[in-house]
């Protein structure tokens, strides 16, 4: 008999839907993935567009640990045995969607998550305490924890006088022959933008993009959201006056005459001045927003930054429907233009913090944690070995922490992977007197040429690339930061990082250190009632 009743319903079978299924499945939770396709990652069978992710792909890294190759590998999910990894499936540093499909479906498939295909969701309500969904053949489900791993399924509307003369992204022909000898006007600056105009850059007269902001380089500002530069050919085109042009302003109306396009133009620098520039085509790329066409009226989640994201608490739960849940790039509200939770190499860590939430707040299991000796050469050598290895830090810079609760005078309990408003707004329910955030961050970016930057090697509170930061509170408050200097490779294991971490960590946080045997003695890992404890 068909099962109609879960604990956790999770919508959609992309990346996101299948990394919290996974962690679910592993520890035989009673959930279900409802996917209105026929397989998983069905996204990905449209988008991108042009079929180039820009997510990297990093086959050959130097390194044989899995952890560490996930700094690189920004397509893979998460799993405890690496039996599947994405770089398996595409060795192009910017790979292939189509590969992206065949390896969700097959990571589906290997670990026998409960996907139930071709069930569209058309109606979310709420009956008492539990979620009612409806899907398109009249069947109903219920569940008590709903999490929505829709992605980003609907494009951001434009609003001008003859919009309708345009193309949308997800319209636009991909036949290079409609733009032969044509000017075509791009209406955006995104990469979905800046993509559409590489791709047909080869067979145009001319090509305008134009939005009201300046451009934003993910070189100069550190977020892969921002323009990258695999699609960043047409700068030089426009800089060196190769008939393409990028415009800052908006698009006022579009007119038709005969067979021309006439897009009139307000320019955002130059005293409210308009521009009628003619064109064959208009192509909108203006990116994707939240659909939340599937919830009841009287059931509509709050929003954030114009309707683009659910507007989430610190446990990615909807700030106005308890309960209702968000994964993957759904949670990019709370880290918006400032990390990486748009994307998959910084969603799965999310997602996997996301499950050990549910499953503490649902059924009181509690937070994943590491109790270490309460010795500060155990606890140097601990974080050092972390910062290396850590693929989650990095990824998440700033946004992800790890926490060190040094409450207990005999052990340190370590958590991995919270984000620091989790941290901060629980520090009481944890019992966290006293503790240490370890974090990776990027420095200052607000220097005028990202390549030619001036730092004081020893002051680590000067390096503007990613390194370790070390913040100790006591009773909420701050008390003392540290940060290890930025490295060129990443290798904090030097002489010149350790000696002052070592003094850190004696002198600010009352733990004995030896620096004459911290690099002698080797971290060995015992158990104590099933935990984890370095000796």
């Amino acid at each position: 008999m068909k099962k109609y009743e879960y604990d956790y319903i999770v919508i959609g079978s992309g990346p996101a839907g299948l990394q919290l299924a996974y962690d679910f499945q592993k520890n035989n939770k009673d959930y279900i993935v409802l996917e209105r396709s026929d397989c998983a990652g069905s996204f990905f069978k449209k988008y991108p567009r042009h079929r180039k992710l820009i997510s990297i792909n990093k086959v050959y890294t130097g390194f044989d640990d899995p952890e560490i190759n996930l700094r690189w590998d920004w397509n893979s999910l998460l799993t405890d045995d690496s039996k599947i990894l994405f770089t398996d499936y595409d060795h192009s540093y910017f790979p292939s969607a189509d590969s992206m499909v065949k390896y969700l479906n097959d990571y589906k498939n290997i670990y026998s998550i409960n996907v139930e295909y071709n069930c569209e969701v058309v109606l979310i309500k709420k009956v008492g305490e539990k979620f009612s969904l409806i899907n398109k053949n009249g069947e109903t489900y219920f569940c008590k924890q709903l999490i929505v791993a829709t992605g980003y399924d609907s494009e951001c509307d434009v609003s001008f006088e003859g919009e309708y003369h345009a193309d949308k992204y997800s319209e636009m022909s991909l036949d290079l022959q409609d733009y032969k000898n044509k000017r075509v006007m791009v209406v955006g600056k995104g990469n979905s933008a800046f993509e559409t105009a590489d791709y047909f850059s080869e067979v145009t007269k001319s090509i305008f993009l134009v939005s009201p902001n300046s451009l934003k380089l993910a070189w100069e500002n550190h977020y892969v959201g921002s323009l990258r530069a695999v699609n960043n050919n047409l700068i030089d085109t426009y800089q060196l006056k190769s008939q393409n042009a990028i415009i800052d302003g908006h698009v006022e109306k579009i007119t038709k005459e005969e067979k021309t396009l006439v897009v009139r133009i307000c320019h955002a620098h130059a005293r409210e001045s308009k521009i009628d520039i003619p064109v064959d085509k208009v192509i909108l790329c203006t990116g994707f927003k939240f659909n939340d066409s599937l919830f009841d009226s009287t059931l509509k989640p709050e929003t954030t930054f114009n309707g683009k994201f659910p507007k989430l608490t610190h446990e990615w739960e909807s700030t106005n429907i308890k309960g209702l849940y968000f994964a993957g790039t759904l949670m990019h509200g709370n880290d918006y233009k400032k990390t990486f939770s748009g994307f998959i190499h910084g969603f799965r860590y999310n997602v996997r913090a996301l499950y050990n939430i549910l499953v503490k707040n649902n059924e009181g299991v509690e937070l994943p944690n590491i109790l270490i000796k309460r010795n500060g050469n155990d606890f140097c050598r601990f974080v050092l070995n972390r910062v290396h290895k850590t693929s989650s830090l990095f990824q998440q810079p700033g946004y992800l922490c790890d926490v060190a609760d040094l409450s207990d005078k005999k052990i340190i309990k370590y958590y991995k992977d919270l984000t620091k408003d989790y941290v901060t707004i629980n520090s009481k329910k944890l019992g966290l007197n006293q503790y240490v955030l370890i974090s990776i961050e990027y420095g200052k970016t607000d220097h005028p040429n990202p390549f030619s930057v001036p730092r004081d090697p020893s002051d680590g509170s000067s390096s503007v690339f990613v390194h370790p930061v070390l913040r100790y509170y006591v009773k909420g408050n701050l008390v003392h930061e540290y940060h290890i200097p930025e490295d060129l490779e990443n290798n904090w294991y030097q002489d010149f990082y350790l000696r002052p971490f070592l003094e850190f960590i004696h002198s600010r946080l009352e733990l004995f250190c030896d620096y004459n045997t911290i690099n002698k003695t080797p971290i060995f890992e015992t158990y104590i009632n099933g935990t984890r404890v370095v000796e």
